[in-house]
Parts: structure tokens; sequence; C-alpha cells
């Protein structure tokens, strides 16, 4: 934890007011002062942006600037609500109400209904769910469970966009937006399912935004009466306010601009429930005379991790990417991201669960690490391993795999299957077991292409599908193995998966690890396609695939291990790349994206010159491969060789014993360390090497276009067999 983004669990209530600005940094401090007129504070993650803008209300309160009751500070999840009322009461500013947007906006409905419209307010459905199943059944529209979800999705995705029945078509088009149904159907869902609230008499989540905006439109006097009650606004996550959630805030301000907001538009990755970060960035342009305070300063990540978060920000594109932060790091070093491939996607879940192990061991608390990943379906694999491991695990905004509905149902069917197949039509043309499961599958979903598009359809495939791959990989691993074996398998797998989530290593999605921080994070399967997902097509949504990533590294204090898997299953082809997001900060990579032009934060490898002498640039590099095996190279030492450690090495000792020599008189000349010359590892790669010219040299990593021009004459001749004289200075 770090000074500026924690407090201690009892902290002394400052004495004065000028007590509560004491440790902020000057830009912390800007927002805590700035208390009149609008205000809009760019807060890049880690950079402690709750401390500021609660010690800004407590400071407005001590000072006497600000009445308690007349604040109101809203934000996206009770947590973040929690917690901002939790710090105003250490920081003696305990009356501010701190709320999220539904909260608050219930809260006045509940107050004035009876005056706007008469009697109790409509029951409110935790979950409009069922409601979509009925208005489905009286549509006639058969939905299974993953429509049900979607088609919700849908309603809501309308509802906080503002849109009505009769325009959902025309706005899905034009948001571009993949409907689940066809859209005419999912406007005869949305109308009906509108219908039967009525009729009902309940209401949603969505319509207690859309009352509200209601009530404060057509009711006057209540517009004004809440006006008089809150005078002072302050807005968290600004980023992700959907279209109805401004007009409230609107409504809520009237003509007053006494607002701070605050976000970062590089942490928007909401968009596909109406979140936009257009009100953040055009919040200067609504309010001309804003006072505008960019935080920059990261307290939460060492400066190698913040040094890769900004290089993914700087071959970002689009508006969001015009407006992003550099963020610098405030913690000492630390060690550098490490770059892990694997074979296939279980050795990479196995070598995460055998790392976490080894740091546990070494002290680090299971609950200081994460792994984070794109999808829930991903989980299985991570739960199995850890589980394998001895490593206790929790689950963060996901059920477990094997508690899934569609999983439980897909064992109920297999489990029939196994029992009575011998009557099951679906079984009579197949024979293996991987056939079986796929037959007996298609009839629960699954098909061989996965669904167009995202949302719980996609993820329904997913698990049915990890239950197929499952069933060829033990196929492959037990010779005549049997839909019995593979259901007892299953039910042993469930069991074995049952951990303790005390302290137990997070496993989470990237979307569900928004606002949280782990001292050790496994971003994993950062492959093409799925970081950028498959189903991310156009240029919006491939950016915001790399904000996800983003959020990911920044979840980070300061371990951070970034990894991909060559191939699914083992003996698998190996067709698969790194993510193009790492192209350029990835050893051995090179920049294929991104802003063209000078030089730029963010470690994005550039063109290589120099003024005087023979100027020799590199070409272009492709992923380091090692020349005996093919394996693609992170090492640093193993990228200098071009090889494996274990690979045999070729290399000319009678050379690398004279470029030793030469290399000590070079040393002694200069008054430098010896490995200021060449590492032993690049003498090593040039002695297996044995470069004829200047280009073959220059390829070698650790041979640099100064050390080129300097001892690149010297070290050809030696690698010729000839003798360099000793008055010879290389340059």
């Amino acid at each position: 934890m770090t000074a500026a983004t924690h407090s201690t669990l009892f902290p002394q209530v400052p004495d004065t007011a000028d007590a509560v600005l004491d440790g902020l940094d000057p830009e912390q401090r800007e927002v805590a002062t700035a208390l009149h007129g609008p205000v809009c504070v760019l807060a890049g993650a880690g950079t402690g942006k709750t401390r500021a803008i609660t010690h800004r209300i407590a400071y407005g309160v001590r000072a006497g600037i600000l009445q308690p009751s007349t604040v109101l500070a809203v934000t996206f999840t009770n947590r973040a609500a929690g917690e901002m009322r939790g710090r105003l009461r250490q920081l003696g500013a305990g009356g501010v109400q701190a709320r999220t947007f539904h909260s608050a906006a219930l809260r006045q409905l509940q107050y004035f209904w009876p005056k706007a419209v008469g009697g109790s307010l409509p029951r409110l459905v935790d979950r409009k769910i069922q409601l979509v199943a009925d208005a489905a059944a009286a549509c006639r529209i058969r939905l299974d469970r993953g429509e049900l979800r979607d088609v919700t999705a849908e309603i809501e995705w309308s509802k906080v966009t503002q849109t009505i029945p009769a325009d959902y078509a025309a706005a899905a088009a034009k948001a571009g937006r993949e409907a689940p149904r066809n859209p005419a159907e999912i406007a005869q869902l949305y109308g009906t399912y509108e219908d039967l609230k009525r009729d009902r008499g309940v209401i949603d989540f969505e319509d207690v935004l859309l009352l509200t905006v209601a009530v404060l439109q057509d009711r006057h006097d209540i517009a004004e009466q809440v006006r008089a009650q809150y005078q002072h606004f302050v807005v968290d996550e600004y980023q992700d306010v959907s279209p109805l959630q401004q007009r409230l805030l609107d409504l809520w301000l009237g003509e007053r601009d006494s607002l701070c907001v605050v976000g970062d538009a590089s942490q928007t990755i909401y968009s596909f429930t109406g979140a936009t970060p257009d009100h953040l960035l055009d919040f200067r342009t609504r309010h001309p005379g804003a006072t505008v305070v960019k935080l920059v300063r990261d307290y939460r990540s060492s400066p190698q991790v913040v040094h890769l978060a900004n290089g993914l920000l700087a071959q970002a594109r689009g508006r969001a990417a015009e407006h992003r932060l550099e963020l610098i790091s405030q913690r000492s070093p630390g060690p550098e991201p490490v770059y892990a491939e694997y074979p296939d996607e279980p050795a990479e879940a196995e070598g995460a669960a055998r790392r976490i192990r080894d740091l546990i061991a070494s002290g680090v608390p299971a609950g200081e690490i994460a792994i984070l990943f794109r999808t829930n379906s991903q989980s299985e694999l991570y739960e199995q391993a850890l589980a394998d491991a001895g490593v206790p695990y929790q689950l963060r905004g996901a059920e477990r795999f094997f508690d899934r509905p569609e999983v439980r149902r897909a064992g109920t069917a297999l489990r029939a299957a196994a029992r009575f197949g011998g009557n099951d039509s679906l079984l009579d043309d197949v024979i293996d077991l991987p056939s079986q499961v796929r037959a007996v599958l298609s009839g629960e979903g699954w098909t061989n292409q996965p669904p167009a598009g995202s949302g719980a359809v996609r993820e329904r495939w997913e698990s049915l599908a990890a239950l197929v791959h499952l069933a060829h990989d033990f196929a492959a691993a037990k010779e005549g193995a049997t839909l019995g074996d593979l259901v007892a398998e299953l039910d042993e797998r469930a069991s074995a998966q049952h951990a303790p989530t005390v302290q137990g290593v997070t496993l989470a999605s990237l979307h569900s690890a928004k606002g949280l921080e782990w001292d050790v994070v496994f971003l994993v399967a950062v492959a093409e396609g799925m970081m950028p997902i498959t189903y991310a097509k156009t240029d919006e949504q491939i950016e915001e695939e790399r904000r996800l990533l983003y959020v990911g590294v920044t979840r980070a204090r300061e371990h951070l291990c970034v990894s991909w898997a060559l191939s699914r299953s083992p003996g698998g082809r190996p067709n698969r790349r790194p993510s193009r997001f790492l192209d350029g900060l990835r050893p051995g990579s090179v920049t294929t994206a991104g802003r063209s032009g000078g030089g730029g934060p963010g470690g994005i490898e550039r063109g290589i010159g120099s003024s005087g002498g023979t100027v020799v640039r590199r070409s272009v590099r492709t992923p380091a491969r090692c020349r005996v095996c093919g394996r693609t190279l992170t090492d640093a030492g193993e990228m200098k060789l071009m090889r494996c450690e274990d690979c045999p090495s070729d290399m000319d000792e009678g050379l690398y014993e004279r470029l030793r020599e030469w290399r000590a008189v070079q040393a002694q000349r200069s008054g430098q360390p010896a490995f200021c010359v060449f590492t032993d590892k690049t003498l090593m790669a040039i002695a297996e090497t044995v470069p004829d010219d200047a280009g073959e040299l220059a390829r070698i990593p650790g041979v640099g276009v100064r050390k080129l021009n300097r001892f690149g004459t010297d070290v050809l001749a030696i690698c010729a067999g000839q003798d360099v004289e000793e008055g010879d200075e290389g340059d």
C-alpha cells in the first residue's frame, strides 16, 4: 500500500481544515482547494483520485465553504460509494452523501413519488430476466437462457441511451451493435416487456433513473426543492456516465456549475452498456471556464509497470487516445514485467500456478496475487491448475466453472448419455469419445462455429466448447476412455475445485478487476483472438480492447507477468501469436501500429541512427526465435545468444577467448568494466554466429550502432582470423 492512495486503518481526524491538505501532492492539493465553479480532474490509474476528491470535499466542509448536507458525491458501485463515505468520516466530513447514481435517484424518487404521482412507489424488481422471459412467451418467441441474458442487456442499453422500442433497430444499427436476435424481434420484446411492467405495477433498475428524470423535468417545484438541498456535486468515474445519467446530473444542477468530475478516458471499458467518455472529453467545451487538473503521479505501480502502461497507450488511436495521460511512477524501481510464452494453454495455466506457489512460499500473501483473463470461460483452466498446485483461490465477478447453469446441464446430459446412450439416436453414428461429447452437447447449444458477437450467448458457447476441448484432451491422454470415464473425471474436477475463499489468489475477468489492485498480477492469454477478442472488429472496438489491457496492467503494484500460448492444447499446431498490443513493448518485437512521427513515451522501438562515422541501421526485427529449435525467445540472455540456454551451442571456443582478450584490452584502455564493452553473452553470440560483415554483426543483440561504429572493425577482423594491432582504438 502507498501513502498517496491508502490510509491506515484508524487514522486521526485532522485538527483543522489546513491539516486536511497535509500529505497531498501539488496537483491533488490543487483539486482540493478548487472549490468554486466547474472542475475537471483527469486522473490516471493509481494517481490517488479518490484521495484528491475526498480531501476536496472534506477541506470545503472543514473550512466552512461547503455545508455537508448540501454535497452529493456520486459514483458507480456500492463498494466505491462506501469507501468514499468511510474516507470522508475519517477526514471529519461525515454528513456528506456519497451514493451511486441509482441509490441517490431511488432515495429522491421514494420521497417525492407521493407528491408527484400519488400513492406508493411501485415495487422495484431485482432481476428483470424473468420479466423478459414472460415477454418472450407473450410474443411466442423462444429464447434460451443465453438469449434471455442478451436480450435483457439490449433492453438495458436501450433504456440508458433513452431509446424507445420503436427506435431500437435504428439506434442499434447507428451504434454498431450486433443484436443477438432480429432487431425487430428485440423491439417487440422490449415493448411487451414495458407493457408487462405497467400491468404488474413494477419498475426496474433503469426506470429509477428514467422516472427521476421525468419527475424533475415535469415538476419544476420538485426540481427546485432538490436543487435547494444539493448545491455541490462530485462525480467519480465520469468516463463511465451514460446519456441517461448525464441527463439526471444536468437536472440536479439546473443552471448552476458547482460541479467536480473525475475520470480517465483511457479507462473507458463499458461502452457496451451505454457508457461513453464523450461527457468527460467535452467537459471543457460545455464549461469553458472550468479548472482542469491532471493527476499523473502514479503511487500504485512501479516504474517498470508504469512504463509498460504508458507504452500501451502510446500506440492507441482515436479520440480517447488524444487525451491520454502519461503516468509518472512515484515508487521505487521494481522488477521488469515478465513475458512468458507457453506451447499450449494447459502449460500456461500450470506455469502461472507454479510461479504463484513459489511466490506464496517466499512470503507473498495469496490475497495479493491475481490472475486476470479476458472472458469468464477461461477460469476453469486456472481453477484446475491452482487446485492441482494446492493454491487457494477465489473467483470474482464470475461463477465457478462447474457451477454455471450451462455446465451443470451439460454434465446432466453427458451423465444420462453415459448411462442410456444405447437408446440415444444422437449417438448412433459416432464411435470415439470426442464425437460422442460433441453430439450430446449439440443438444445443449454447442456448434462447430462460435456465435457472432459477445455477451451471454458467446460465454455459454465457450463454456460448452471448453467441455468439448476437455473431451479431446482426455481421450488423447487415456486410450479407450468411455463417456462414463469422462463423467467421472468431470465429477472429480468439480469436487477438487472447492477451495477456501479467504486469502486466496483472485481469479477475475479484466472487466471485474476495474478499481482493484494487487502486488502481483498475471495477465494470461494475451494472444491474438483473445486480446483483442475475436469479435472486436471496428477500430473503436479494438481500441476498447487496448484500454481493457491497460486497465489490467495498471492493477499491478510491483510484479507483472504477461503470458500467452502458441496453441490451445498439447501437441496442437502452434499458430497463435502474442497480442498486437505488445508489439514494440515486449522483447524482440517492433511497433506495427500506432502513432508515427517523433519520439514519445512508452518504450516503442524507433529507428536507430548516429552522426559521424559509418552508420549501420538495424533492420526491422521480427520476434526473436531460437536458431536451433525455433522457439520464440523472451529471456534477454537467450535473445542475445539467439538460442535457448538448453539448446546445444556451436560456439568457436578459440574465437570466444580471442574476443575476451581483446575486450580486456579495450576495457583497460577506456577505464571501464569489461561488460561495458560487450557482455559475455554478446561475445558468446558473436563466437557462435561468426559474422562476415557489419550487417550480420549489427543483427546480434547487444551490438548497438555506437558499439558497431566503435568496435565493429576490430570484431570483424578477429572473426576473420586476422590480428588486431595493439594500438588500434577500433574507432
